[in-house]
């Protein structure tokens, strides 16, 4: 039987060519979803374990300095020291890093990083930086540098006993001795590390009266020490609690809680789309023995005949898909590990280069999962062709019947009843996930919607066989318009309705995932963009940091600037003030109380920003905000209005720095700027000092073009300021939206060219099958042009099909998923990605229209009468 297998495989060798390739592709990417999370804890792990150097064991728990010094006089210890990593505010000009920074060992064989310029610290007024920092702070080897740190100013001691202590904080100058690189990535979670000397650095910690403690203790051993000995002598030096480990353990343990296992929940994200890709791979090799079973008829009528029973005939199609999956997953393998090698090659040109190894890791499970994952998809997708093969009876016609067709009788019955039922009661849970998400709770929201969508899909899929042919044929009938070809062509795909539903729904699986997630994010960005306009309703504000005593103005070459700035199209420059509410108070029991003095400790502090009516209008992203500003008048949100019991159209007095004044309240709807707005001309009566601290931008709507120069902007600027504001909240968001999209598009669209693959597949067959047809139109006048064209609208039908009806569904599932996921946020504006839609329809359209060329060609090499001559 195994040399009848193999005669038959290398027979049909093309023929299996598609389901092989689809079995390499999957397998393909489940060996470099493996490679990618080896890599990612192999990078991991060699970071933190370069943090010790040339140790040979490492001490941990937490240390003082004298357990530090115990465990270096321990028997068999050569050198020992503390990690300790702590954050220094280090400062030139105006600009402040807070780098992470590290004692100098006093043995080298303890230190990871290598001097790249200068000297190493010798002393408490030097530091060693990292080059990116000196760079940023415009430092070089021999200039100065502030480094911040807290002191004990005063010590008081309360009535109760207690001991009160205030710090304040001060700057020290310290030269720059050298810079210092880290090569091994030691201390690249930190984003490298600045070096001072011990005792320097241990002093500043404590100067603020913090105990200064280390979290572990490297230790080298002198040359005839054993470390079951060394353990042992450490035991007993380090403090109870403490534990002994070599530097690999205590990287695997620190490694495993930086994760937290997220490791893991990225390997279970990515092999899902694995999986989803390897499903799609199982109806295209369902597809290609289905046809190859219907083909051999014949000689499988033979085989009984001479004696072969079922089992050995069933036996023999599974042998052939065991073969083929081996070989395939094999291949994946392969593949899979060539493009990690290669993707490792192109990343060493980039700046993660030090971050990465330079050749991937072959483990077993990178092999053997692979190809026991391949091999089994393979085998169970010939379960249904292997049945079909033992239908066949051992008297029957010595010719080919017609391919299967849908199944009709029972089965048929109970599958359409079960895949109704999981459709119906899936799309039930679907829409109670979306109600349960509009309503707020969205964890029950997407429990019940991912399993309500789920189970519908199963449904849909399942029952393919029952309606898409239908939507086929309703398809081919507007096709059958324009010309006997078209009608050929949708006729063709429906002689066999389960081959053409078993294509076009692996298709549908593709394209559904793709449409959903480009609707989600589609959904995402309309209502991420509706709320933070209501919380933010300025695009991009711009404040100085407040020096302590009170507001800073901003550089007015800053405000140049971000006027020139491309894409900003209005800006404005509020002055702003603090007031206090003079005639309105909160009592004990919280009465608003009107019209008399407040006592001292009820007085609320407000801000308020001075801004013409007509330039506030034209900033604000809401206009209604400042519909009413006028002299005499203050514009107060809905909600601040409701604190202080504030109606709108009656008076309120402000007290500020320079005076009194009353205004008219005229009340807008909503959170509003989180402060009040007045006329420049009033403010000036509350504070005649006021300065312009802020500055509002406004970007045209939905470009975010700007955001990056604005930041950039502030950031080189003398004075320190910060950015928010919508789209400044908005661009952060959308760059994490777009990411994951992206990723997340790029990992289906291998289940998308698997699909194409089967779509290819089943033309090629289409073909092989219909070899006297061919030659009988052909002998009748039909031109090899014609024939062309028939298969490119019959692989266009299928193609246009799945996409059509996956973009359908995606929008379904794309709009009840936000329902679920977002209505947590506030209320969900569902979109339609219309760009991204039609692209797919298109690419499906074209993918098709691509997959028919070579069967056409194979269709129309042969002449007529050879073709009609074949039996």
């Amino acid at each position: 039987m195994l040399r009848l297998t193999l005669a038959q495989m290398r027979r049909s060798l093309g023929r299996l060519a598609a389901a092989g390739i689809a079995v390499v592709i999957g397998t393909a990417f489940v060996a470099a979803t493996l490679l990618a999370g080896d890599l990612i804890t192999r990078s991991v792990h060699d970071s933190i374990a370069s943090q010790f150097a040339q140790s040979d064991l490492v001490v941990e728990g937490t240390l003082t300095a004298d357990d530090v010094e115990g465990i270096a006089a321990a028997p068999g210890v050569a050198a020992a020291q503390g990690v300790l990593v702590s954050h220094q505010g280090i400062s030139a000009g105006n600009r402040t890093i807070w780098q992470a920074t590290v004692p100098l060992p006093d043995d080298a064989r303890l230190n990871p990083l290598v001097l790249a310029e200068g000297e190493w610290p010798a002393g408490d007024t030097q530091i060693a930086l990292p080059p990116d920092v000196a760079e940023r702070l415009q430092v070089d080897v021999g200039d100065t540098v502030g480094v911040e740190r807290w002191v004990v100013a005063q010590t008081t001691t309360a009535d109760d006993g207690s001991t009160i202590q205030e710090s304040e904080l001060v700057t020290d100058e310290l030269t720059v001795s050298g810079l210092v690189d880290d090569p091994r990535n030691a201390y690249s979670r930190y984003g490298g590390a600045a070096v001072m000397t011990g005792d320097a650095l241990t002093d500043r910690i404590a100067s603020d009266g913090t105990d200064v403690t280390f979290e572990a203790a490297l230790v080298v051993l002198t040359g005839d020490a054993t470390l079951d000995d060394a353990r042992a002598a450490l035991l007993d030096a380090a403090p109870g609690g403490a534990s002994v480990v070599t530097p690999d353990e205590h990287a695997a343990a620190v490694a495993e809680s930086f994760t937290g296992g997220q490791d893991v929940v990225f390997l279970v994200f990515v092999l899902t789309f694995a999986a989803i890709a390897l499903l799609v791979a199982g109806l295209v090799i369902t597809n290609t023995f289905q046809v190859l079973v219907a083909q051999r008829t014949r000689t499988l009528a033979l085989l009984r005949a001479v004696g072969a029973n079922k089992r050995q005939v069933g036996s023999g199609v599974l042998l052939e898909a065991t073969l083929l999956g081996v070989a395939a997953s094999l291949t994946g393998v392969l593949v899979g590990c060539g493009l990690g090698q290669l993707a490792l090659v192109v990343a060493a040109r980039s700046e993660a280069a030090a971050f990465l190894p330079a050749t991937i890791a072959l483990t077993w499970q990178v092999v053997l999962v692979p190809v026991l994952v391949g091999t089994a998809v393979t085998v169970l997708a010939a379960l249904v062709p292997a049945r079909s093969a033992t239908r066949v009876a051992p008297l029957a016609a010595l010719r080919p019947d017609d391919a299967p067709s849908v199944e009709k009788g029972s089965s048929g019955r109970v599958r359409l009843v079960l895949s109704s039922l999981a459709v119906v009661g899936g799309l039930a849970l679907l829409a109670g996930g979306a109600g349960f998400g509009a309503n707020g709770d969205a964890e029950l929201g997407l429990l019940a919607g991912v399993a309500g969508g789920a189970v519908s899909f199963v449904g849909i899929a399942v029952g393919a066989v029952f309606w898409l042919p239908r939507v086929a044929s309703w398809a081919g009938r507007l096709a059958g318009l324009t010309g006997p070809t078209a009608r050929l062509a949708a006729a063709n795909t429906l002689r066999n309705p389960r081959r053409t539903a078993a294509t076009s729904t692996a298709l549908l699986i593709g394209v559904t995932l793709v449409a959903m997630m480009s609707t989600a994010a589609t959904s995402a960005r309309t209502s991420l963009t509706a709320s933070l306009d209501e919380t933010f309703p300025i695009d991009v504000a711009i404040t100085a940091m407040d020096d302590g005593d009170g507001p800073v103005a901003l550089p007015a070459d800053l405000v140049s600037e971000v006027t020139h700035t491309d894409g900003v199209t209005a800006v404005a420059t509020p002055t702003t003030t603090t007031v206090t509410v003079t005639d309105r108070f909160r009592d004990d029991d919280g009465t608003v109380v009107v019209g008399q003095a407040p006592p001292s400790d009820s007085t609320d502090w407000l801000t308020v920003h001075g801004i013409d009516g007509d330039v506030a209008r034209a900033t604000l992203n809401d206009a209604t905000l400042a519909a009413g500003l006028e002299p005499g008048v203050v514009s107060i949100s809905q909600w601040m209005a409701d604190n202080w019991l504030v109606a709108d159209g009656e008076t309120i007095t402000l007290a500020g720095p320079s005076g009194e004044v009353t205004l008219t309240a005229d009340v807008v709807a909503g959170q509003g700027l989180g402060a009040l707005l007045v006329t420049p001309e009033d403010l000036a009566g509350l504070d005649a000092d006021a300065v312009s601290s802020q500055l509002w931008v406004s970007l045209p709507a939905g470009d975010l073009t700007a955001v990056g120069t604005l930041q950039d902007l502030v950031s080189d600027a003398e004075a320190p300021a910060f950015v928010q504001g919508a789209a400044v909240t908005r661009a952060d968001y959308e760059s994490v939206i777009d990411t994951a999209l992206g990723v997340v598009l790029g990992l289906l669209a291998v289940a998308v060219v698997i699909a194409l693959i089967g779509v290819a597949n089943t033309l090629s067959l289409s073909v092989l099958e219909r070899r006297r047809e061919s030659a009988t139109l052909r002998a009748i006048g039909v031109t090899r042009g014609q024939l062309r064209r028939m298969l490119a609208i019959e692989g266009m039908l299928i193609a246009g099909v799945g996409a059509v009806l996956g973009i359908v569904l995606g929008l379904v599932y794309g709009w009840a998923g936000s329902l679920a996921a977002l209505g947590i946020m506030g209320p969900v504006e569902l979109a339609v990605p219309w760009r991204d839609l039609v692209l797919v329809a298109v690419i499906a359209l074209v993918a098709g229209l691509v997959a028919s060329v070579a069967p056409g060609r194979s269709a129309v090499r042969p002449s007529p009468v050879a073709a009609l001559a074949t039996e």
